[in-house]
């Protein structure tokens, strides 16, 4: 892997080197600077109660990671009734701490019972942000993502509704998530035909195991300034090595969650995936680095990438700072690369209400 001759002594390989300081990134085109590892939010009310959920962020906010991301319908697993439990688990914590923190949301899923509570139409955009402010206790919010594209909704309604939030003062950014690339082309494209928001961030699904974004999605980002939000960075704990094949998980564990649960294992649990850790696992052996750790800094040896990483405890978060200080020489990426080439294929488009 390093090239290195027989015999031939090179003295200490050098894996990394540290860095001291939490790295900021650019949000897209934006002027706003932001932490490179946000905390993402979707285990905070259900995996998560609200002791330890708020012990996480303390932990994440004295680490640096002052970018909190949520959604409508948090906590993940809960179902489709269930909406704002994490944004007002979140609202409460953040009493005091609104100036100090950048905060972002998600809209799409459903809200309420009736027809019109869910999507991207004009009428669910701005009563769902509404909804968002008063769970959060928040005058604005710093970046609203739309969840997931919606097929019945013209992009031009969309964007317009986010065009009125922007001019209110309600909403200060706008991303996507889990946007195929040609459905963020298509609204790019009408933000800078028609002069309205443009979007600065995409959530993506993005790690070892789901390598599909790298195929266009990252191109258009780099060539539109968009910055990628990668999520599912440890795909549920698989990456962390905390599962073993041929042994059920825990109840607890996200592939235990409810409807979150299916899916989680329609998407990981099978023997290829289990080979693909098992390759990886010998490679953070070899590097002398733990297994999540290494498999985080993977992610975050794009420049354009912000990771999202997930949390069911406070020593969690630790993981993320660790790989941010890891700096992967070319051969140990090439490597994973490599051992993980055959998920490098085209993403499915998302078919469901929530991520």
């Amino acid at each position: 892997m390093d090239g290195v001759a027989e015999g031939e002594d090179r003295g200490p390989r050098r894996i990394w080197v540290a860095v001291r300081v939490m790295e900021h990134t650019f949000l897209g085109r934006s002027g706003v600077r932001v932490p490179r590892v946000a905390l993402g939010t979707a285990t905070f009310g259900l995996q998560c109660d609200e002791s330890e959920s708020r012990a996480i962020l303390d932990h994440a906010v004295d680490l640096g990671s002052t970018w909190l991301d949520t959604s409508t319908s948090y906590p993940l697993g809960s179902g489709p009734t269930v909406v704002g439990v994490t944004e007002a688990l979140l609202g409460r914590w953040l009493r005091g701490r609104r100036e100090s923190c950048f905060v972002s949301t998600k809209v799409y899923n459903r809200t309420g019972p009736a027809p019109w509570q869910l999507g991207l139409s004009r009428h669910h955009v701005i009563s769902a942000v509404d909804g968002s402010l008063a769970r959060l206790g928040a005058d604005y919010i710093d970046l609203l993502q739309l969840h997931r594209w919606d097929a019945r909704t013209p992009v031009e309604e969309t964007l317009e509704a986010l065009r009125i939030l922007v001019e209110s003062g309600k909403v200060r950014y706008v991303g996507c998530c889990n946007f195929m690339a040609y459905q963020m082309a298509q609204a790019i494209t009408l933000s800078e035909v028609c002069r309205l928001p443009l979007l600065q961030t995409a959530q993506l699904r993005y790690n070892l195991l789901t390598r599909g974004p790298e195929i266009e999605a990252f191109q258009l980002c780099r060539e539109k300034d968009v910055t990628v939000l990668a999520f599912n960075v440890l795909a549920g704990g698989i990456l962390a090595g905390k599962y073993e094949r041929g042994k059920e998980p825990s109840s607890e564990s996200r592939f235990s969650v409810g409807e979150a649960g299916e899916r989680y294992r329609a998407r990981y649990w099978n023997d290829t995936t289990f080979d693909i850790v098992e390759r990886v696992r010998a490679i953070a052996k070899e590097v002398g680095v733990a297994m999540p750790t290494l498999a985080t800094a993977w992610v975050l040896s794009r420049p354009e990438v912000v990771a999202v990483i997930g949390a069911s405890k406070a020593s969690h978060v630790d993981t993320a700072f660790e790989a941010l200080q890891l700096k992967l020489d070319d051969d140990v990426v090439a490597a994973l690369d490599e051992a993980t080439a055959e998920r490098r294929r085209p993403t499915e488009e998302i078919q469901f209400e929530s991520s």
